[in-house]
């Protein structure tokens, strides 16, 4: 059996944009690669700002699109070339919880119905007792319990409740890995640290998340490794806490100095001009995608788009040509 439970090889996603003169390809993501091991269960954190290509992700994952080129592969089969039986193994195995805690409920039923319906596709109980320990083991592990939540309808419950739920519903298949798209966004700040906490519980029971989010600080809480994706790209990856510390790339960066003193007497000064959104995303553009942005580009920064340099000793890799031991040379166009 692969050591890797999931790995993504050059996966590669582009749409087309219909206007009224011409047709653009625009870049979703380009050429990312991931590796997930199979133990010990791991926080993967996918970091970015609106756009950034981080849902394109999850989808590919998750099946609901396939990439323009590259594969997702888990336990070693590509699951462009999948049986049947392996996608089925697959979609038991591989679990979502999305961003809105409401929106993935049929507000006509009860709680309890969204624990019937997992039990009745995947066949997991061969009775009913059976089935309401399993239910109760599964709300239990994210600190809730049966007889406050199963009669209730999805909105007698607040969000942190409803999206605890949807974390029980994928824990009671047993899953290897669960993509969590955007899990706290729609929760306040004091649910937030609960459900965290459920995830890293998760971990410690030896299930993997994908954790996608715009939220450094959750990032920081809980991420075992995390990619800063920016434009489709990623921008740096490495150890979640050494990466927020210690940004090499210059868009991780700013974006991490971007976050404001929480002090009120300090108060933020200028402002800020920027290039329009897709002016480096198209297919045709070869060069880096923060070059408009950046404030250390260089000409050889349009020429091609960098690849991934290490900046520690520690895994931490950036795709910046600050850090091409040649350009540092002189000896390529800077």
């Amino acid at each position: 059996m692969s050591e890797i439970l999931l790995e993504i090889r050059n996966a590669t996603k582009t749409y087309v944009q219909r206007g009224s003169k011409s047709k653009r390809q625009i870049v979703a993501l380009e050429n990312f690669n991931l590796a997930i091991p199979c133990a010990p269960a791991s926080i993967i954190t996918i970091a970015g700002e609106s756009g950034s290509g981080k849902s394109t992700l999850a989808n590919l994952v998750l099946g609901f699109t396939k990439p323009t080129s590259g594969q997702v592969i888990y336990q070693g089969q590509d699951m462009a070339a999948a049986t049947p039986q392996q996608q089925q193994r697959y979609r038991r195995e591989v679990q979502a919880v999305f961003q809105d805690p409401f929106g993935v409920y049929n507000p006509f039923y009860r709680v309890q119905h969204v624990f019937d319906m997992v039990i009745r596709n995947f066949r997991l109980a061969e009775n009913a007792r059976q089935g309401r320990d399993m239910i109760e083991e599964a709300l239990n592990i994210v600190g809730l319990h049966g007889e406050d939540v199963l009669r209730k309808y999805p909105h007698q419950l607040s969000g942190g409740q409803r999206q605890r739920i949807m974390f029980a519903r994928a824990y009671m298949v047993k899953p290897r890995l669960i993509v969590a798209d955007e899990p706290v966004s729609m929760v306040d700040a004091s649910l937030r640290a609960a459900i965290l906490d459920v995830m890293m519980r998760l971990r410690a029971d030896g299930i993997s998340f994908l954790y996608i989010t715009h939220d450094l600080s959750t990032a920081f809480q809980v991420g075992d490794q995390i990619f800063v994706l920016y434009h489709g790209a990623v921008a740096e990856t490495g150890q979640a806490t050494e990466v927020i510390r210690k940004p090499h790339h210059p868009y991780v960066q700013l974006l991490i100095s971007s976050i404001p003193d929480p002090d009120p007497r300090v108060k933020w000064q200028g402002t800020v001009d920027l290039p329009p959104e897709e002016e480096m995303r198209t297919i045709d553009s070869p060069g880096c995608r923060f070059h408009p942005r950046c404030p250390q580009r260089m000409p050889i920064c349009l020429q091609a788009a960098p690849p991934l340099y290490p900046v520690s000793t520690d895994g931490q890799r950036a795709a910046c040509y600050l850090y091409d031991q040649d350009v540092k040379r002189g000896k390529l166009q800077a």
